[in-house]
């Protein structure tokens, strides 16, 4: 699905600094996407109770936060209350020359033996937000991986 020409000019993008609530009309139905900041990591268990899908953001353009991400992504899948939600990473910003390609991030990151070994299901796509490249994709993961109005 690399056509996203149906889905309008892709939005500005900036960096999430607080707490986004944000409902999407996908197919008719309601999703309710709340987006939460790096910075906002020491409160995003506060969240985890009503959280049946997950999306994680990894910027492969801020090659110093990498190892911090993958701290935070594992720190998420091993949480109590997630270990039943769907897991989406997004590797962002592909539209950008990054010093590592996706395959040696997702070495670094052990994608791997993360997909392997946590309980939840992952998936991981490689897009950009600034361009809309996989957006479609993510969209489609969104409303298969939907199990009930939130």
């Amino acid at each position: 699905m690399d056509s996203h020409a149906d889905l309008g000019e892709a939005p500005v993008t900036l960096p999430t600094v607080g707490t986004n609530l944000t409902d999407l009309i996908l197919r008719r139905r309601k999703i309710t996407v709340r987006e939460l900041g790096g910075c906002m990591g020491p409160i995003w268990p506060k969240y985890y109770l009503d959280c049946t899908s997950v999306i994680f953001v990894v910027d492969c353009a801020n090659i110093v936060q990498i190892s911090s991400s993958c701290v935070q992504l594992l720190s998420v899948l091993s949480a109590e209350p997630l270990h039943s939600a769907a897991v989406l990473v997004l590797f962002n910003k592909s539209d950008l020359p990054c010093t590592m390609s996706l395959v040696e991030l997702k070495s670094l990151f052990r994608m791997d033996d993360i997909i392997r070994t946590a309980p939840q299901s992952i998936t991981t796509l490689e897009i950009s937000a600034r361009s809309g490249q996989g957006l479609q994709d993510v969209l489609s993961w969104l409303f298969s991986n939907r199990s009930h109005d939130t």
